[in-house]
């Protein structure tokens, strides 16, 4: 699986097994916004998971959004590996994705507008690949914390289908599974905010240029409540 061409998941039994607890540290502070990036989060914040292929620029998608946004993190979900590694993660063999925990005020920014953020910001048609990031750590994903999150970004990916089918594209492989028993593990703190720190670093995030209709303005929205997800404190063990 590490030196195939053709990247796949491993199962759980071929993951790798992990740990107990970080093998290091993550900072305090968010670098641009200055909120805590662990918690503890005031009240009344929620909670959004999101992956989109390399999570350097991705992370940066959300902290730029003009307001709501408490603060933002980088890290790794949706496989197996417990408190995995960067470098083990870029083997394949965790099943995990480079994800962003997005931790906002739902009364000035809505989950939908999140989701529009998400998916003009990637093209989630290309499976275990973004752009030049080939493996299964940059494939597109939604980890949802309620059922009226999952609802809205079912619904939203519905919408987002029509719009790139129009426009030439081909089928969303974007996976939209509860968060619930699939841990978020922040990275390393060279990780977080890299793109603050490292102006001119790499970013290999591209979207496609097909804009998804606002959710209130159309349909996909309007049956679909802001889902609502207590935004956790994460801890390390």
């Amino acid at each position: 699986m590490l030196f195939g061409r053709t990247p796949r998941l491993p199962t759980p039994e071929q993951a790798l097994k992990g740990r107990l607890a970080l093998p290091y540290t993550v900072p305090d502070r968010h670098t641009v916004l200055g909120t805590p990036l662990l918690g503890p989060y005031p009240q009344g914040l929620e909670v959004a998971d999101f992956a989109l292929g390399c999570f350097w620029g991705a992370e940066r998608k959300f902290w730029q959004l003009p307001a709501g946004v408490h603060t933002t993190l980088v890290g790794y979900q949706g496989g197996y590996t417990e408190y995995p590694t960067y470098e083990e993660v870029c083997s394949g063999l965790t099943g995990h994705t480079e994800a962003v925990r997005v931790v906002y005020d739902p009364r000035q920014i809505s989950y939908e507008r999140l989701l529009k953020t998400f998916w003009e910001s990637h093209d989630p048609t290309q499976g275990f690949r973004q752009g030049n990031d080939v493996g299964t750590q940059y494939r597109s994903a939604i980890h949802t914390h309620t059922p009226e999150q999952a609802a809205t970004a079912q619904a939203s990916r519905e919408a987002y289908q029509k719009v790139l089918t129009s426009s030439g594209y081909g089928t969303i492989t974007t996976e939209i599974l509860p968060a619930q028993g699939r841990a978020f593990y922040p990275a390393e703190g060279y990780h977080q905010q890299y793109l603050d720190k490292n102006p001119a670093g790499y970013c290999g995030l591209g979207g496609t240029g097909v804009k998804l209709s606002d959710p209130f303005e159309t349909n996909w929205g309007a049956s679909c409540p802001t889902g609502i997800a207590p935004a956790p404190e994460v801890t390390e063990k």
